[in-house]
């Protein structure tokens, strides 16, 4: 699941520092670099130094990290189709209000 999340996140925000990538993802700091020295290895992503801020390191997918990226998305959404048939979308619409409620009222 860290391999999905972390793609996704780096794909939907585009160049993002570790900092934030972890809390995006929900998780601490250190288990994301972790998560990233195998990612990089496996040649999905690079890491670089932040111009501005050498302290900090961006994360930036690579070619096959894009290409991986790709095909987990083909998958769930897939997956996602198959999940949610023979629901129309007016009882996902009020199962998401629920959700959004119990969010809230954990929140409060």
């Amino acid at each position: 699941m860290p391999v999905w999340l972390t793609l996704l996140s780096v794909k939907s925000n585009g160049l993002a520092n570790q900092r934030e990538l972890a809390g995006m993802i929900g998780i601490q700091g250190a288990t994301l670099t972790h998560h990233l020295n195998a990612m990089e290895g496996q040649g999905l992503l690079t890491r670089r130094r932040d111009p501005v801020n050498r302290r900090v390191h961006l994360v930036e997918l690579t070619e096959a990290g894009e290409a991986l990226f790709e095909t987990l998305r083909q998958a769930a959404l897939i997956f996602d189709k198959r999940l949610r048939t023979g629901l129309p979308d007016e009882r996902l619409a009020e199962f998401a209000q629920v959700l959004a409620i119990l969010r809230d009222n954990v929140g409060a």
